[in-house]
């Protein structure tokens, strides 16, 4: 039996003698409102008799009086009025496939309020008995200000599952007036579970203007959850029905090619970030951090995204070589492996944090290095290629040892744990092994040696059973999910491609899919942020690139299998915004008031083009952790993979979908953009000065007219999953 609280110890009774106030059936559901004095619920009846009450209002200690009631078959509207405000409800369903209801219930003050206390807004109740007898599994809900989202199934009575979606980007308007935060709002503990409105013991809530206090999207499924494979899938395919009925926020175009060019002159030019050591130049992690010695993965970080804009632009910038040059001083005949520091430097270490000390490793960092090497040599360099070969010894030796469960710290030469656990009872970096995975498949399409192949198999197999607990770091999620869908296409084993998508619903969970529009959050586009860990409490430049660009590459080689409906919604989705959003990372883009004046790692120079760690939303400052250096290639990732130049031509193709089967022929260009058919991506042609072209594109062999147009950049909407040719 739980304890309830006082506001939920009386609801049922309340809705078994209360008075019905509107009803509808869908999908053989039925949906009742009750107003039971101070509260007005919407009671949710499945089919086989199991019930749910949502918290549409609450009164605020005061009895609600329902004073107009409209229902057009399409959308119920209930204003109704207590002594201290006026209320108005508003109910529908916007999705014709799922059961998928919606309710946005708004409040006006009559005189301003604090407002000490909300209750949850979610209760299940029973047939017959009482609530506290009620039992249930709560798969995920809100951590921090990710998405405000709670996912839950009843087991007793065993019923089904409820996927709940507050739109939390809608009550930003609520948090500015009030200066209250939305993180941690979507969650509570059985059978109150659900959304909690954020406390005002502060600052009053005005009066006389209405305020959005929930905007709540909820799916309900007979599906009973049994196993972890299906708890993350049927995640996916509620949260894109729910994305499907959401409103978008605006998508910004950014002028990556100029921002590329800026990023490349600070990187160059500033000394803060850059340090010498013995006549080799290395860049520091972070801006004027001139006491840390030099990092492996630092260097590689830029290293490899100036390989591929090495590549885009036909011409190689002298960052390029001075920076490979230094690479093989990481190299540490003792542990024959790159190390982390720089071995000569390592007595330098501070000690102040677990894994500034001589030969201790973080699990995932000797993996890291290694997968850029190893994509430096598939990419032809032969240096990179000789010392990933001489290194990747010493990391199956670690694999082993562990059994392909990795702790979070260890010595290097003795394999000692430092530290088993991220937390008490929650095991090592889970995501490890699918990273591990993802280098030896690098290895293995480097040499063509089976020995690596399996060793990816045997690894990925510590993946299974770990459900939405995957996630360590979103980065190497990401690069999990991708050598899990190589595997797939390898093998043909279908255990590897749930395993896969199991992946990309921890990275989703762990996404704000919504725009946090008060404090300093408003100041900058922060909606599909993805968070580097899951209890971090920004996000973190260096990561989402990696996820970005884990995701694009993903979309590219999953063309071939039949991907979920839902993630050809989600992935482009999460890449179009985050092109939009990356700009806001640089100090250039952000008003100077919502960059922190203390950092805890070297300088912030808010004139350079070299990105912050680590941005915050809502009421904390930005830029706390640090500039970090070695995140100087956002840029280029964008640059190379949303921009596309056309041989023998000027002008570049940009879009914010991926695009494929890109084809020449003449004055004739045809590609195919990725996607749903269900949502639309930006395609831009970029013309150069005193360059006249005349256009005419073509989507599915019918002409479309661009939705703007000037002598530099003609721009069209087109749908995922289009042909489009383009003719000049």
């Amino acid at each position: 039996m739980h304890t309830i609280s006082p506001w939920a110890a009386t609801v049922q009774a309340d809705l078994e003698n209360g008075t019905v106030i509107w009803e509808k059936e869908f999908k053989n559901y039925n949906f009742h409102a009750f107003n039971t004095g101070d509260s007005i619920w919407i009671l949710t009846t499945w089919p086989d008799g199991g019930k749910m009450a949502f918290r549409a209002a609450f009164g605020l200690n005061c009895c609600f009086e329902v004073t107009n009631l409209l229902d057009d078959g399409e959308l119920l509207v209930l204003n109704l009025e207590t002594r201290i405000g006026k209320y108005e409800v508003c109910v529908n369903f916007p999705d014709s496939e799922e059961v998928l209801l919606h309710y946005t219930t708004s409040f006006s003050a009559k005189m301003p309020l604090l407002i000490p206390f909300w209750p949850r807004d979610i209760l299940v109740v029973t047939k017959q008995g009482s609530v506290e007898n009620t039992s249930g599994n709560l798969h995920m809900h809100q951590m921090g200000s990710r998405s405000g989202i709670l996912f839950a199934s009843t087991t007793r009575p065993r019923t089904g599952s409820v996927f709940y979606f507050q739109n939390l980007g809608s009550l930003s308007p609520y948090c500015e007036a009030t200066e209250t935060s939305l993180e941690d709002t979507v969650g509570g503990a059985w059978p109150e579970i659900g959304f909690k409105l954020p406390v005002t013991n502060q600052k009053a809530l005005p009066a006389d203007k209405a305020y959005i206090i929930s905007d709540a999207y909820v799916i309900f499924s007979d599906q009973i959850i049994d196993n972890e494979i299906q708890e993350t899938q049927e995640f996916l395919t509620h949260l894109a029905h729910v994305y499907m009925a959401l409103p978008h926020p605006e998508v910004f175009y950014h002028n990556w090619p100029d921002i590329t060019q800026s990023c490349l002159r600070d990187l160059q030019q500033s000394k803060g970030c850059w340090t010498q050591t013995k006549g080799k130049s290395y860049l520091n992690a972070y801006l004027c951090d001139y006491d840390t010695p030099g990092e492996v993965m630092v260097q590689l970080a830029v290293l490899m995204p100036l390989n591929e804009l090495k590549d885009w632009y036909g011409k190689t910038d002298p960052i390029y070589n001075e920076l490979l040059d230094g690479i093989e001083g990481f190299y540490d005949p003792k542990v024959k492996t790159v190390n982390r520091w720089l071995p000569e430097l390592a007595h330098q270490l501070d000690k102040s944090e677990e894994q500034k000390q001589e030969m201790v490793m973080d699990s995932w960092y000797l993996h890291h290095p290694l997968m850029n090497l190893a994509r430096l040599a598939l990419n032809g360099d032969k240096k990179a290629e000789e010392l990933v070969l001489k290194s990747v010894d010493f990391a199956i030796k670690v694999a082993h040892h562990f059994d392909y469960q990795w702790p979070v710290f260890y010595k290097m030469d003795t394999l000692e744990v430092i530290k088993k656990e991220t937390e008490p009872g929650k095991g090592g970096e889970k995501d490890v092994p699918g990273s591990y995975a993802h280098l030896m498949l690098l290895i293995y399409r480097l040499t063509n040696n089976k020995r690596y192949l399996r060793e990816a198999e045997k690894s990925v197999k510590k993946l299974a059973g770990c459900g939405f607990d995957i996630l360590y770091q979103a980065n190497n999620t990401a690069f999990s999910a991708g050598a899990l869908l190589e595997l797939y296409k390898l093998t043909g084993k279908q255990e590897y491609l749930d395993l896969s998508y199991a992946c990309l619903a921890c990275l989703f969970k762990n996404m704000q899919i919504w725009d946090c529009q008060y404090g300093f959050g408003k100041n900058y586009p922060n909606y599909f942020s993805v968070f580097p860990l899951n209890n971090a409490p920004y996000t973190a430049a260096y990561e989402e690139m990696e996820v970005y660009a884990g995701l694009s590459e993903y979309l590219l080689q999953s063309e071939t299998v039949d991907l979920p409906s839902s993630l050809k919604i989600l992935i482009p989705e999460f890449l179009k915004y985050a092109i939009s959003r990356f700009p806001f990372y640089y100090p250039p883009k952000l008003p100077e008031e919502m960059i922190s004046d203390e950092v805890k790692t070297g300088e912030i120079g808010k004139e350079l083009w070299i990105p912050l760690e680590d941005l915050y939303n809502g009421w904390e400052k930005s830029g706390q952790v640090g500039q970090e250096v070695y995140g100087a290639g956002v840029g280029f990732g964008v640059l190379t993979r949303q921009y596309h130049k056309v041989k023998g031509e000027e002008f570049l193709l940009f879009s914010d979908y991926p695009i494929i089967h890109i084809k020449k022929s003449n004055k004739t260009l045809t590609f195919k953009i990725l996607g749903s058919a269900s949502l639309e991506c930006n395609l831009k042609i970029l013309i150069p000065n005193k360059v006249k072209l005349k256009i005419k594109a073509l989507v599915d062999k019918n002409i479309i007219a661009p939705t703007s147009e000037n002598t530099e950049i003609i721009s069209y909407n087109i749908t995922g999953g289009s042909t489009v040719k383009i003719m000049w």
